[in-house]
C-alpha cells in the first residue's frame, strides 16, 4: 500500500512538472499536441504501474528509485543528471517551437510521435514486468538472476531501447523538429551509462559475460 501511495504521489508530481513545461513554454493551453502528449504519457505509465502495484510492488519500488540521488556510482549520477536536464530541455524547446512557429510539423507526424511515445514507455514498463530487478538505477542486488529471454533476447538493455523510441517521439508528438536536436545528447548519455553499467554487471552478475556473447546488441537491435 505504501508503494502504491508513493507511486501515485510521484506520478502526480511528474505530470504537474510536465504540464508546467509544456504549457508554460507554449504560453497557452490551446495546444492539442501538449494535451495529447500528457494523456498518452499518463496512460502508458499509469496502467502498467497499477498492474505492478497489485502483482509485484517490489518491482514498482525499484522502478521508482530514479534520479541522480538514487545512483551509487559517480558517473551514473552525472549521466542521469544530464539525461533529466536534456529531456526537460527537449520538452521546453518543443513547446517554444510551437509558441513561436519555428517548425511546421503535420498533424499526422505528431500522431506518429504519440505512437512512439506510447511504444517507448510500454516497452520500458513491460521490461519491468518481465524482470523483477529492472531498476531505474544501476545496481546488482543480492540474489539477482540474469534475464536473457523475452526482450533481453533481442537487445541487452531493452529498457533503454524503449527510451530511444521515447526520445524520438516526444518532439514529434509536441509538433517540433527542433526538439530532435536533443536526441544525439540522449543517445550519448545512454552509451555512457551502458558502458559503465556493463562493467558492473560483468563483474558482479553471474553469467553476464556469457550473455554478452550471445546477445550482441546493447541498445538498438542490428545497430549497436
Amino acid at each position: 500500500m505504501k508503494t502504491t501511495v508513493q507511486a501515485s504521489v510521484t506520478s502526480l508530481a511528474g505530470f504537474v512538472v510536465f504540464g508546467l513545461l509544456v504549457f508554460g513554454f507554449a504560453g497557452t493551453f490551446d495546444y492539442w499536441r501538449g494535451w495529447a502528449f500528457i494523456a498518452v504519457f499518463a496512460t502508458a505509465t499509469l496502467i502498467p504501474s497499477g498492474y505492478l502495484a497489485r502483482r509485484n510492488p517490489e518491482a514498482l519500488r525499484r522502478r521508482m528509485q530514479a534520479g541522480p540521488q538514487a545512483e551509487t556510482r559517480p558517473l551514473q549520477k552525472l549521466v542521469i543528471a544530464i539525461a533529466f536536464i536534456s529531456m526537460g530541455a527537449m520538452i521546453a524547446v518543443s513547446a517554444l517551437d510551437f509558441r513561436f512557429g519555428w517548425s511546421s510539423v503535420p498533424a499526422v507526424v505528431s500522431i506518429v510521435g504519440l505512437v512512439l511515445v506510447a511504444g517507448g514507455l510500454t516497452i520500458a514498463m513491460l521490461v519491468t514486468i518481465q524482470n523483477d530487478y529492472a531498476a531505474a538505477n544501476v545496481t546488482v542486488e543480492s540474489g539477482q538472476q540474469l534475464s536473457s529471454t523475452g526482450w533481453y533476447g533481442f537487445v541487452r538493455h531493452p529498457m533503454y531501447f524503449g527510451n530511444v523510441i521515447l526520445m524520438i517521439g516526444v518532439p514529434l508528438a509536441l509538433g517540433s523538429w527542433w526538439g530532435l536536436v536533443f536526441v544525439p545528447v540522449g543517445l550519448a548519455v545512454l552509451v555512457l551509462r551502458i558502458g559503465d553499467e556493463e562493467a558492473l554487471l560483468t563483474r558482479d552478475l553471474a553469467g553476464y559475460r556469457e550473455y554478452t556473447q550471445k546477445v550482441r546488441y546493447r541498445l538498438v537491435p542490428y545497430v549497436w
